[in-house]
């Protein structure tokens, strides 16, 4: 093999390489797209009110991503729902309203969610576990960090 040819290969096996890595970190991705139930037993709370329950559904789709979470606490006598939605293409900014903002963007195989509400910043982190349950891992400024954990609700892979 002369020097030119040799070369022309190692060129051929370099991209092949990055092609395959970026399909397969796509695919990686599309592992968390569905909807999760939360596993309120196995997940830790960071000392704040329990969450009852709660449900995650994500989608991306050609690097358009698209959260959805929902949570119920539950405690003196009085129930209460959070949900926001992330909807847009890939470190785009979504605004719902004058004081919140929100943002996604993957970091390796991390989906992670930047909001931003009355200049407090949060930050939540979605990754798949080894035994493949979704896990988040929620950050706020003077606050424990809350580990939840879900499992995927069947019949709802996106």
């Amino acid at each position: 093999m002369g020097l030119k040819s040799g070369i022309y290969f190692l060129v051929v096996c370099i991209a092949s390489l990055v092609s395959t890595t970026t399909v397969l970190r796509a695919s990686d991705h599309q592992a968390l797209n569905g909807t999760w139930r939360l596993i309120a037993a196995r997940s830790e709370f960071g000392g704040e009110q329990a969450i009852q329950t709660g449900s995650v559904t994500i989608s991306d789709r050609q690097r358009n991503v698209y959260v959805s979470r929902d949570f119920t606490f539950e405690g003196d006598n009085v129930t209460v729902s959070s949900n926001f939605r992330t909807d847009g293409p890939e470190n785009s900014s979504i605004h719902q309203g004058k004081s919140f903002k929100s943002k996604a963007k993957w970091e390796g195989n991390e989906l992670r969610v930047t909001s931003t509400r009355d200049n407090i910043t949060s930050t939540e982190r979605y990754s798949l576990s080894g035994d493949g349950t979704l896990m988040l891992v929620v950050e706020r400024p003077g606050r424990r960090t809350m580990t939840l954990f879900f499992e995927r609700q069947t019949g709802n892979q996106l």
